[in-house]
């Protein structure tokens, strides 16, 4: 059981594992808390250490200070990394986590050494860049909850979401226990954040995985095979069946490709 820290500059975070092993770190989504990543520690642990962190706004970590962007949840890990003597690290990072991992890459170039990006976005079409600028108004205006049962239908199959009703109301209130503005103004980071992260001027180049689910409409195996072209050597995996939180619903199907990636990065 991990035990959470705060640091000096308010991110809670926790971090375990083998001391002086190559450093993994986990960046959760939209809404979320760095526990969404439970069921990843104990496979991870056996050969590395794992910070996992709570974003500015989520979780236990502090409210941003002012509206939050890429850069600043990019700065936010590196002031982590930091204050925790980490040079370099592995950034896994899941939907939102999976732009702030590219940004932070893009920023700090000698800090990351691979990066995973789960389930997360690229360009989108005229009329689905719409529909996130959408619910990110929607948010604003009604909060967390304001469109949480259509949210959560993207999010988890239909079967999951009626036999593992646990899991599901436990990922709602993850999501409900947010800020209202916070939340807001993270899901416009969403929503228009992915624009900074096309077609870079300086393209990335270091080991990256990319998986994303069959049915996850907002991060689609298209979009995955676009970030995948720009960054030379990058590997796709796309997860049958599932939708967006096909990390959460399945996490085996997600460890095996993860474990493979990572251990023939660092020649485990």
């Amino acid at each position: 059981m991990s035990i959470n820290t705060i640091s000096n500059s308010g991110t809670s975070y926790s971090l375990t594992g083998i001391e002086d092993a190559s450093v993994v770190v986990l960046i959760h989504g939209l809404g979320l808390t760095h526990r969404m990543w439970d069921q990843y520690l104990p496979m991870l642990e056996k050969n590395y250490r794992v910070l996992a962190y709570d974003l500015l706004g989520h979780g236990d970590s502090r409210p941003p200070e002012k509206a939050p962007s890429l850069a600043s949840y990019s700065k936010q890990l590196c002031d982590l990394m930091d204050e925790l003597k980490i040079e370099t690290a592995a950034l896994i990072g899941f939907s939102l986590g999976g732009m702030i991992n590219r940004r932070f890459a893009m920023n700090y170039p000698a800090r990351a050494s691979v990066l995973g990006i789960f389930n997360s976005p690229h360009e989108r079409s005229p009329e689905a860049q719409k529909q996130v600028e959408q619910r990110a108004a929607d948010t604003r205006d009604g909060g967390p909850g304001a469109t949480l049962q259509a949210t959560l239908e993207r999010w988890f199959t239909s079967r999951f979401r009626a036999e593992s009703q646990d899991v599901v109301q436990q990922i709602a209130a993850y999501v409900l226990a947010n800020d209202t503005v916070a939340y807001a103004q993270c899901r416009q980071v969403l929503a228009t954040g992915v624009i900074e992260l096309i077609r870079p001027n300086s393209p990335l180049d270091l080991p990256v995985l990319v998986i994303t689910c069959e049915h996850d409409s907002g991060s689609t195996p298209a979009m995955s095979y676009a970030i995948a072209s720009e960054i030379s050597g990058a590997e796709v995996v796309v997860i049958p069946v599932l939708q967006h939180m096909g990390v959460v619903e399945q996490p085996a199907l997600f460890i095996e490709p993860l474990l493979k990636f990572l251990n023939s990065a660092h020649k485990l």
